[in-house]
């Protein structure tokens, strides 16, 4: 019985310092992302990115292109393709591409440094370096954080959850979540490439809009053409629609929406204007780049414009914070897929 018990016990420390050779402390497997992303010399990857607006579920695909942390390439198009739009970052400045509009409008910006950007893999180590206090756990394949945001809304996208390969390191997933730990955006990584080469043509802003448009092939103009009017579904406590206004411009329609209350705001929609082919001029913005997920627009402090599906949205209020006006922008998506 003293044999049997004796050897049950070297059994038992045997298997213990097995487990504690095999597992890594949180503060070690940060270490390593660190590490990692400091000797990349660039990557590719696709992912898919799921929006939860409402209560509709909208799919997007991304294409991420990164040369030494300091050139950028995020194409994000719709499984139709029926929307595109490119963020570009050279030495030029930083770039947003519409190509069925053959629009480019200039940015300077420090994107994509200013905020937390659940596709691009240095952002979501930097995430779990600046949070100190973020939970950790391991799987048998996987390393899992889950992390405090940089969202310039962050008190309504508080939380992630970010899933790396154990084997190489390389992003799986990202779910980024609302204060009741609800998914409202999913990004799903289907090809990491550690070892991708670039030269610095692969960045440049025209060579980049042929190449899209020969996927989204710019949008024909036609002054007849109509367009659903949308509304915010976000509640914003405070604001209510007082009047709404329809005018005929060169371009077509018009739509005008006042809300009054303490929130107040004004929001602009109309078709957007398609500039010849033959035309490559860059506009430039005062603003940040504001990314919605389905679309990617400018921000100022009163402002928040952007371009989706043909038509054009501007929001401007001196009552609202940029929050508010990206959540508004956000919950209108859903009423325009309806």
């Amino acid at each position: 019985m003293r044999k049997r018990k004796f050897v049950w016990l070297l059994c038992l420390v045997a298997l213990f310092a097995l487990s504690a050779c095999g597992a890594k402390s949180k503060e070690e497997v940060a270490a390593d992302l660190n590490k990692k992303v400091g000797e990349l010399k660039g990557y590719k990857a696709t992912a898919q990115m799921t929006l939860q607006a409402g209560e509709e579920k909208q799919t997007y695909n991304v294409e991420i292109w990164n040369k030494a942390h300091q050139f950028y390439r995020v194409a994000l198009t719709t499984p139709k393709k029926d929307q595109s739009q490119m963020i570009l970052k050279n030495d030029s400045g930083v770039y947003v591409l519409t190509p069925a509009l053959n629009k480019s409008f200039k940015f300077q910006s420090d994107w994509p440094k200013n905020s937390s950007q659940a596709y691009l893999y240095e952002s979501l180590i930097k995430d779990i370096l600046e949070d100190k206090e973020a939970d950790f756990k391991e799987t048998k394949s996987h390393y899992v954080f889950e992390t405090k945001t940089r969202y310039p809304n962050s008190h309504m996208l508080p939380l992630q959850e970010i899933t790396f390969n154990k084997r190489n390191l390389a992003p799986v997933s990202v779910k980024v979540m609302d204060p009741d730990k609800k998914t409202l955006v999913m990004v799903e990584f289907k090809e990491v490439d550690f070892d991708a080469k670039f030269d610095n043509a692969s960045f440049e802003m025209k060579k980049n809009m042929t190449g899209a448009q020969l996927e989204v092939p710019v949008m024909s103009q036609t002054k007849d053409q109509e367009f659903a009017v949308s509304y915010p579904q976000a509640e914003i406590t405070g604001s209510k629609l007082i009047e709404e206004n329809e005018m005929i411009t060169a371009n077509g329609k018009r739509v005008v929406l006042t809300y009054g209350g303490d929130k107040s705001f004004t929001l602009v929609q109309e078709k957007a204007e398609v500039l010849p082919t033959a035309s490559m001029a860059v506009s430039e913005v005062n603003g940040d780049v504001a990314d919605l997920g389905f679309a990617v627009g400018a921000a100022t402090e009163q402002s928040l414009s952007w371009t989706y599906k043909g038509v054009d949205y501007m929001l401007a209020s001196k009552d609202l914070n940029k929050a508010e006006m990206l959540q508004i922008a956000r919950s209108m998506k859903a009423a325009v897929e309806k």
